[in-house]
């Protein structure tokens, strides 16, 4: 019988998952012409533009997705005030959540390979900064990148896990790159936990979505003021055991 149900599900879940993009692409080809002609602005006007038409995106998409989204913590961004801010990652429905609920401009690393979607493409490009992983100059240029973002009042969203946690873990262990760049630019962290996504798109499994809530909370602001690399592990190490907590703590 439990095998029965789980059958019936899964089959629910792929039909509803033939819903869910058939949605994504008519919303994605609504949005492509406001998102190609916002390429006429300077930054960083040109990506808070972005971030308004990305919001206005997922409030349409989301709800057709049967997905509720609600995102705590916002006045904990300080107004002109950039932010380094790292977010869990264990499921592609963290992208779309993640950028917009930022308040204000920001800009996402995203990998390089995604970028060549067809139509995905244009905006996936827009709204982040292109990393081939497998190159060292365009790791390093990407880092450049995410500087410049900083110094122009834009947010920049890392995901310090590195890729898509696949574990049965909260959390995998964080690398260093989020955590440098906010010791070197003496910009504050903020760290964001999101919860749901992971059993509404689990990784590794195609054609698959179940709707449901997804929440999104932003931590308190941690200070690198005076920091140096030196004080680099312990920074993430703090970070990484509030995040946890908070991941433990919303189950």
């Amino acid at each position: 019988m439990r095998s029965l149900k789980k059958m019936v599900l899964n089959i629910l879940a792929t039909l509803w998952a033939v819903w869910v993009l058939l949605w994504f692409i008519i919303t994605l080809l609504i949005i492509l012409l406001p998102v190609a002609l916002i390429g006429l602005f300077p930054e960083p006007q040109r990506t808070r533009y972005f971030i308004v038409i990305s919001r206005i995106w997922m409030a349409v998409f989301l709800p057709l997705a049967g997905v509720v989204l609600r995102i705590y913590g916002r006045k904990k961004f300080q107004k002109n005030q950039p932010y380094v801010v790292v977010c869990n990652h264990r499921s592609f429905m963290d992208i779309p959540v993640s950028s917009p609920g930022i308040p204000g401009g920001n800009k996402t690393i995203a990998k390089v390979e995604l970028s060549k979607i067809p139509l995905f493409g244009i905006v996936y490009k827009r709204g982040s900064i292109l990393v081939d992983r497998k190159s060292e100059s365009s790791r390093k240029k990407s880092y450049l990148d995410m500087k410049q973002a900083l110094s122009i009042g834009l947010h920049v969203c890392l995901y310090p896990e590195g890729t898509r946690n696949k574990t049965n873990m909260p959390l995998s262990p964080f690398k260093d790159g989020a955590f440098r760049l906010a010791i070197e630019t003496q910009t504050p962290l903020i760290p964001a936990v999101i919860a749901g996504t992971h059993e509404m798109l689990p990784a590794g499994k195609l054609l698959y979505f179940k709707p449901g809530i997804i929440r999104m909370f932003f931590l308190d602001p941690v200070s690198t003021a005076g920091l140096t690399l030196t004080d680099l592990p312990a920074l993430k190490e703090k970070v990484f055991q509030q995040m946890w907590n908070k991941l433990e703590e919303s189950k």
